[in-house]
C-alpha cells in the first residue's frame, strides 16, 4: 500500500467514522491476517505482537475458530431458551475460582461487566458511592465512565465518586517502603470511605484492577490489597476486582487478584475471555448476585449465547491443554530478566516490573529525580513498530512501555523482542 493509499484509507475512515477514532503509531499499521503471536500487514510485513492480550491463546487459534464455526452452524440464540453450553461453561469457569465465588452472569464487553458489578454492589449495600484510583480506566458506559480517571467523562465526575492514589513502590511518597508504604496508601482509601459514608451517596464499594495495569503495572506494596479489602468490608462495602486485563493466566496465575493474596466479592471479566470474540462476565459471591436478581431482572440478548459460550469454553480448554498459565509464568520470568539486563545498560530505564506475560518499563529522563520520559516512550513505541514489534505505552505520566503478548509467547519470541528493543535503545 502506497502513502497515497494510506492517506485515502485514513480520509475514508474519518469520513465514515468521524474524528476522534484513535489509531496506534504515527504511521498506522494496516493489518490483514493473524496467527499465533504474529500479525501480518497488507505489505507483507510480519509483526511480533507484544501488545494484544485479547487473542490470549494466539491469533486465530484453530480450536477456537473451529468451536465458533461449528456452533454458529448449529444453533445461536439468547439465554431465554435452555441450552447446555452456558451451563457447561459456567461449571468450567467457576471451577477456576475460589469456592466463595460461585455465581456467573454473562455479558458481551468489559464495560457491561463493570456496569453490572456496580449495580450488584448498589443493590446489596443500598448505597451509590464508589472508590477508584486516580489514573485508571474501567469502560465506557455512562456509569462506568465515572471511574475513568484518565479520560474525564462529559459533564465531569459525580459526587458519588472518590479517587485515591494508586499504590506505587517506585515513586513512593516520603521515601516510605514496605508496611509503612502500604499503610500510607490504605489510609487514603480509609479517608475516601469515610467521606462517602458521610455523604448522601453512601459507600457501595471499591473497583480496581488488582495489578493496576492502566496505572503502569506498579510494584504494589506488600499487604496493601489485604488492608484495602479489610477496610471495604468493615464499612459494609463490596470489593470488585476488574480482571478484564489481568485474568485468564496473564499474570502466570489464573487471576490477577491471586498475586495479592485476596478473594474479591465480585470479579469482572472481558477481553481475553473469548480470545477476540465478544463475551464478558461477572463472577460473584452467590448471595450478592442472587439478591440482585431478586430485585432486578438482568437480561443481555447476546450475553451467554451458545456461540459465545462455545468459544469461551475452547479458550479455557486451550489454556489448560497447552499449559499457557505455566508458560506465562516461565517465559515471563525470562523476559523480565532480559528487561532487567537492559536496565543495567540504559539510564533511560528507571524501573522494570512484570507479572507473568504483562510488563511495564518505566522510562525516566533522570534516574535520581525519576522524571517521566513520555516523549521517549512514544518514540520507542513508534521505532519498534518499524522494526516489526508492536507494543504501546500507558501510565499516569504516559511514560511506561506496556507489553502483554499472547500467552503462547515463547523464549525465542522473547529473544527477538529483546534484540529489537536493545537496538532501538542504542539508537536513541
Amino acid at each position: 500500500m502506497t502513502r497515497a493509499d494510506v492517506q485515502e484509507l485514513l480520509e475514508r475512515r474519518e469520513r465514515l467514522l468521524g474524528p476522534g477514532n484513535p489509531l496506534f503509531y504515527d504511521d498506522p499499521v494496516h493489518l490483514v491476517r493473524g496467527e499465533g503471536v504474529w500479525l501480518h500487514g497488507d505489505d507483507g510485513t510480519r509483526y511480533l505482537d507484544c501488545y494484544n492480550n485479547v487473542p490470549c491463546v494466539g491469533h486465530c487459534h484453530p480450536r477456537v475458530v473451529e468451536a465458533l464455526c461449528v456452533q454458529a452452524g448449529t444453533l445461536n440464540t439468547h439465554t431465554r431458551y435452555l441450552h447446555e453450553n452456558i451451563l457447561d461453561y459456567a461449571e468450567n469457569l467457576l471451577a477456576k475460582f475460589d469456592d466463595k465465588l460461585d455465581r456467573l452472569a454473562l455479558a458481551c464487553t468489559g464495560s457491561e461487566a463493570n456496569d453490572l458489578a456496580m449495580r450488584v454492589a448498589r443493590v446489596n449495600t443500598g448505597a451509590n458511592g464508589f472508590i477508584c484510583t486516580n489514573a485508571t480506566y474501567h469502560g465506557n458506559t455512562t456509569a462506568v465512565s465515572q471511574l475513568n480517571s484518565i479520560f474525564e467523562p462529559i459533564g465531569g465526575y459525580g459526587e458519588h465518586i472518590r479517587m485515591v492514589s494508586w499504590p506505587d513502590a517506585y515513586r513512593a511518597p516520603y521515601d516510605l517502603e514496605g508496611e509503612a508504604l502500604a499503610e500510607h496508601y490504605a489510609a487514603e482509601v480509609a479517608a475516601a470511605i469515610e467521606s462517602l459514608a458521610n455523604s448522601e451517596s453512601g459507600f457501595a464499594g471499591m473497583l480496581v484492577c488488582p495489578i493496576f495495569a492502566n496505572e503502569g503495572l506498579p510494584g504494589i506494596p506488600g499487604g496493601y490489597l489485604s488492608k484495602v479489602v479489610e477496610l471495604v468490608h468493615e464499612a459494609g462495602g463490596v470489593f470488585i476486582a476488574d480482571e478484564v486485563q489481568s485474568g485468564f493466566g496473564r499474570t502466570g496465575k489464573w487471576w490477577g487478584y491471586q498475586q495479592g493474596g485476596i478473594v474479591p466479592d465480585i470479579v469482572t471479566l472481558g477481553k481475553p475471555m473469548g480470545a477476540g470474540h465478544p463475551i464478558s462476565g461477572v463472577v460473584a459471591r452467590g448471595e450478592l448476585l442472587d439478591n440482585y436478581r431478586r430485585h432486578e431482572m438482568y437480561f443481555n440478548t447476546f450475553g451467554g449465547n451458545p456461540v459465545s459460550c462455545a468459544v469461551a469454553m475452547a479458550v479455557i480448554d486451550v489454556i489448560d491443554d497447552e499449559g499457557l498459565v505455566e508458560n506465562a509464568a516461565e517465559v515471563g520470568r525470562y523476559v523480565l530478566q532480559g528487561f532487567t539486563e537492559l536496565k543495567s545498560r540504559y539510564e533511560l530505564i528507571g524501573d522494570v516490573r512484570g507479572s507473568g506475560l504483562f510488563f511495564g518499563i518505566d522510562l525516566v529522563a533522570d534516574r535520581e529525580s525519576k522524571t517521566p520520559a513520555a516523549a521517549k516512550a512514544a518514540e520507542i513505541v513508534n521505532r519498534m513498530r518499524h522494526k516489526g514489534v508492536l507494543m504501546s505505552k500507558i501510565g499516569e505520566h504516559d511514560n511506561v512501555l506496556k507489553l502483554r503478548p499472547p500467552l503462547c509467547f515463547s523464549k525465542a519470541n522473547a529473544d527477538l523482542l529483546l534484540e529489537r528493543l536493545d537496538e532501538v535503545l542504542a539508537s536513541l
